[in-house]
């Protein structure tokens, strides 16, 4: 998510260049009084401005081609997810470890302390270690939702009869939040996910405490 935010940053400032220059060059040519009849051709400048846009495109898309190839690209994966889409809720399996598996259900407005977000918040939290390549692997049993996380730059369908996988890598401890991003019925906004982002010496004490 950084990167494509480094990215539309980048986009944006070579655009914000071309609309000032464009924009500059528009003006004086409405207010200044500057002719030549016996004007043809002008080889120079249609030169640049043929060369010129070529080379902004490839400084745009250079960067785009390489994002797009670092967010379809699995990097050995440290630890596979799977995450089920169910109506209206998830279901989460840690494949790599024996036994642990858990619904995750939206805490009703009735059960919220003060520091919860409301119709965000969920019982039971997707745990994951931090500087650990991820890999999300998921599907749903009735019909189609779509798990994301819109701070990880995570957004992927969970189809049923298939399976999708995603992958990210997380380098600090965070609380991170999304929702069911496909309209999946009556209850669509009330399934919620919440990835807890915590250290790997904590992780692997909490893998211990659930396969006991």
């Amino acid at each position: 998510m950084e990167q494509l935010t480094f990215f539309h940053d980048h986009t944006m400032l070579i655009l914000i260049i071309i609309t000032i220059l464009v924009g500059q060059m528009l003006l004086s040519m409405l207010f200044n009084k500057f002719i030549h009849r016996f004007l043809l051709e002008g080889q120079l400048i249609e030169m640049i401005w043929t060369i010129l846009p070529a080379l902004i495109l490839i400084i745009i898309a250079l960067p785009s081609l390489r994002l797009l190839y670092i967010l379809d690209e699995n990097y050995n994966p440290m630890i596979s997810i799977k995450t089920i889409g169910h109506q209206w809720y998830w279901s989460y399996e840690y494949s790599d470890y024996k036994n642990i598996e858990f619904d995750s259900y939206m805490t009703p407005s009735n059960e919220l302390k003060s520091f919860n977000f409301r119709l965000l918040d969920v019982d039971n939290r997707l745990i994951i270690p931090y500087n650990t390549q991820i890999r999300i692997l998921t599907t749903s049993t009735d019909v189609i939702h779509s798990w994301t996380i819109p701070s990880l730059g995570v957004k992927i369908d969970s189809t049923p009869g298939r399976l999708n996988q995603s992958n990210f890598f997380i380098n600090r401890t965070s609380l991170l939040f999304g929702q069911c991003s496909e309209i999946c019925g009556a209850n669509h906004s009330f399934m919620p996910i919440v990835i807890e982002s915590i250290s790997p010496k904590f992780f692997l004490k909490w893998i211990n405490l659930n396969q006991n």
